[in-house]
């Protein structure tokens, strides 16, 4: 209820917001998205019992910029109201393109309950962090079912992210690219490596 209250507050101020952005302070101007940011992420526990997780975790994804693709369909959905309807469960996702998305670590408990996902991007995305990473690797139902991550460009990432990947015990193939934070690249590999032996993983790191 929370979140829905929100989401009609932002929408019926967001314009008036734009138009003051050249007004504000670049601080306030950050406060602002931070929190916007951080509304889109709430957890809405009582809409994932009414939906079922993959409509409510669609529904997070979309609303923080994300893309999602179902099982079964080759277009990818980016227009929250252009969502899919029908019977319950009825949509199961399977694959994530998070690219230049606001999904932070305080939205992932959407991601518990998914159990066709089995491929993830992660691009630009500037809340990103090593927690987000492990949160996925101890997510059992993406244990299960994910075979293919991609992570690029993503400034908060470090080695202590990438090695927390190790229990994805499923996981074919990991792609990891600009990712400055990583600062012992061949310590990182040889883990994951000895952790993961059959894993396929491509590097474009400096």
């Amino acid at each position: 209820m929370f979140l829905m209250t929100s989401m009609m507050l932002v929408g019926k101020f967001i314009q008036p917001v734009h138009g003051l952005k050249k007004l504000s302070t670049p601080g306030a101007c950050r406060h602002f998205w931070g929190w916007l940011n951080a509304v889109f992420n709430k957890v809405d526990y009582e809409r994932i019992k009414a939906v079922g997780p993959d409509r409510a975790a669609s529904e997070w994804l979309l609303r923080c910029g994300a893309l999602v693709r179902f099982q079964g369909f080759d277009k990818w959905q980016q227009d929250y109201n252009g969502l899919p309807t029908g019977p319950l469960g009825k949509y199961k996702i399977q694959a994530i393109d998070a690219t230049e998305s606001c999904i932070m670590y305080t939205g992932f408990d959407y991601l518990d309950g998914l159990e066709h996902v089995a491929e993830i991007k992660l691009n630009k995305c500037i809340y990103i962090q090593d927690e987000c990473l492990q949160r996925i690797s101890e997510t059992e139902s993406l244990q299960k079912s994910l075979l293919r991550l991609m992570i690029m460009s993503c400034g908060n990432v470090t080695d202590k992210g990438i090695i927390a990947l190790h229990k994805l015990t499923n996981l074919e193939y990991l792609f990891l690219s600009d990712l400055p934070g990583i600062r012992e690249k061949e310590t990182t590999v040889q883990i994951l490596k000895k952790s993961m032996p059959s894993l396929e993983l491509e590097l474009d790191l400096e």
